[in-house]
């Protein structure tokens, strides 16, 4: 969430930043809307504190008039009424307070000066590659006509238990899909220092909005109500928002500070809005793993630990040996809460192009502030919003998806990565069931 001491200082500067990152008329008339109601609510407040220094000298002079033995009727009716006024007027402060709080978490993040310009995916720029990709003496086809082909992907199936974009995995895939989870999951708790966590796949609105997951957000998750007391839960469309709640209230010591958590989860999405697009197979399902990266850092190493953090997901694809390469996203595609981004793109020979397995984030305090998350400095001073980050390390579907593609043969088998061998009891080879 936005400092709207941000909007007082140079409400067109923030207006003219945010304008590539959503509805730039929509983001004007909400700062302005801001503004009015912030303005109001300053007179009122200063309005009350009046009212109270009023009421003070009122008490003052009545505790006097008592001492010397005398009563003081206008005083004491003044008093009432001032009392009675400020109580009203409180009221209104919260209820204004209120008001312009959910204005603000409308608002999305200021993207960093770095960031490069750009409306849309189109315009990110290549920040570099690794690996080369295979070159197949037969034309590789994509992942869903492989695991078909296998008989161990079942998207028929999914569709009759549930809907369309849900999946089945049969056999060696589900395993595959198992030991790439405890795969990731090793690498960054036992190398790269990430503490793992076992969280609630549902949780609270209030959670939800502290993560920026509400408003903006509403129509692609899916949320259930309890029947007794009524209360809605969201499903987690990812582990960030339980991970990134963790600490919500608190105040940490800067001394504590990178925290780096990681876990393994379902991750539930709506994928309201993307229709037609990645129809087949399991890159765009409404249920998918992921392993998930999240830091709690200050501000001022914020950006050392999203390098970091991205370079803990590209050593997932390399230990596998897959082709990818790094991107950082533009204004236009950086996402609501994020001020900094990357993607990493894995190559999909059957779909002769990269797509993204992870995207790494920095929200700065802005997720600090919108989550209520603080830190005391270590040399003393004023406590201070902390930052937050997430990423993906990976999203496993997505993993399975370039195995499937990237290690396919000829004769329909695909093998296994090297780096799994210890996680598949023996199965180094992907064979079409019988």
């Amino acid at each position: 969430m936005l400092d709207i001491n941000l909007l007082r200082e140079d409400s067109q500067a923030v207006a003219r930043a945010l304008a590539d990152k959503g509805d730039a008329k929509a983001v004007q008339e909400t700062i302005g809307i801001v503004l009015m109601m912030d303005g109001k609510r300053r007179q009122v407040l200063q309005h009350t504190e009046n009212l109270k220094a009023e009421r003070n000298r009122s008490s003052e002079e009545i505790g006097k008039a008592k001492r010397r033995g005398e009563d003081a009727p206008e005083q004491m009716t003044r008093m009432r009424e001032v009392s009675d006024h400020v109580k009203q007027l409180d009221a209104d402060l919260k209820e204004m307070g209120a008001q312009i709080l959910h204005l603000l978490q409308e608002l999305p993040n200021l993207p960093h000066p770095s960031v490069p310009a750009g409306k849309s995916d189109a315009d990110n720029v290549e920040v570099r590659r690794w690996g080369t990709p295979r070159e197949f003496p037969f034309a590789p086809r994509p992942h869903e006509e492989v695991g078909e082909a296998l008989g161990m992907l079942d998207m028929e199936r999914a569709a009759r238990i549930a809907k369309s974009r849900f999946a089945v995995m049969w056999g060696p895939l589900s395993r595959l899909s198992r030991a790439l989870a405890q795969f990731m999951l090793d690498l960054h708790t036992r190398e790269h220092g990430y503490t793992e966590l076992w969280v609630p796949q549902m949780v609270s609105a209030e959670t939800m909005l502290r993560t920026g997951q509400l408003p903006k957000f509403e129509d692609s998750l899916f949320k259930t109500v309890e029947a007794d007391e009524g209360r809605t839960l969201y499903l987690i469309p990812t582990a960030e928002v339980p991970l990134s709640a963790l600490h919500a209230g608190e105040m940490l010591t800067e001394a504590t500070l990178p925290r780096r958590y990681t876990a393994f989860t379902p991750c539930y999405r709506r994928e309201a809005g993307t229709y037609g697009k990645d129809m087949k197979g399991i890159f765009r399902n409404h249920q998918f793993d992921k392993v998930e990266l999240v830091k709690i850092a200050t501000p001022a190493t914020a950006f050392d630990e999203l390098e970091s953090m991205v370079q803990n997901a590209q050593t997932v694809l390399e230990r596998l040996a897959l082709p990818y390469r790094v991107v950082e996203r533009c204004i236009g595609d950086l996402g609501f809460s994020a001020e900094k981004g990357y993607d990493v793109e894995v190559w999909l020979p059957g779909q002769g192009k990269y797509r993204e397995i992870s995207s790494c984030s920095s929200y700065g305090a802005f997720g600090g502030r919108r989550g209520d998350i603080r830190y005391r400095p270590a040399g003393g001073g004023r406590p201070e919003f902390c930052a937050t980050l997430n990423g993906s390390g990976l999203a496993v579907g997505r993993t399975i998806v370039a195995v499937l593609e990237n290690y396919q043969e000829a004769d329909g088998t695909v093998r296994i990565p090297e780096a799994l061998g210890p996680y598949m009891a023996g199965i180094d080879r992907l064979t079409p069931r019988r």
